[in-house]
């Protein structure tokens, strides 16, 4: 499993884990009861929207990890064992431009707008 670390600017790093990720250790795609909870105790601090449940296209992190899958797809020769999958995973991630992540935040607004429009129920892309 890999864990990234990105921002408005830039693209930062690419971490491999050594272990799953479970809804007890971390978040699953949409909220873990850890999470829910945590979030409950800090929400004096942000502000947090409550996504509906089946939104995967409100999710960025999605539209990433494709670009990601289908950038190390691309490569030749394929990678072949898990050193060279983790390698061409991190060669592709740093092949993002810096910014890659300002269009689809910049997106989120019109959205967000569109869900909210269709109360909860699928939008167009």
């Amino acid at each position: 499993m890999v864990w990234d670390v990105c921002s408005w600017r830039d693209m930062g790093s690419l971490i491999r884990l050594e272990t799953t990720l479970t809804g007890d250790s971390s978040a699953t795609p949409h909220a873990s009861r850890v999470d829910t909870k945590w979030l409950h105790e800090h929400s004096s601090e942000f502000r947090h929207l409550h996504w509906p449940p089946e939104s995967p296209e409100m999710n960025i992190i999605e539209d990433i990890r494709d670009a990601l899958l289908h950038a190390v797809e691309k490569r030749s020769p394929q990678p072949r064992t898990p050193m060279d999958l983790l390698t061409a995973l991190q060669d592709s991630w740093c092949e993002f431009p810096p910014g890659y992540l300002q269009t689809p935040i910049e997106s989120m607004p019109r959205s967000f707008a569109s869900l909210l429009r269709a109360r909860g129920g699928p939008t167009r892309y």
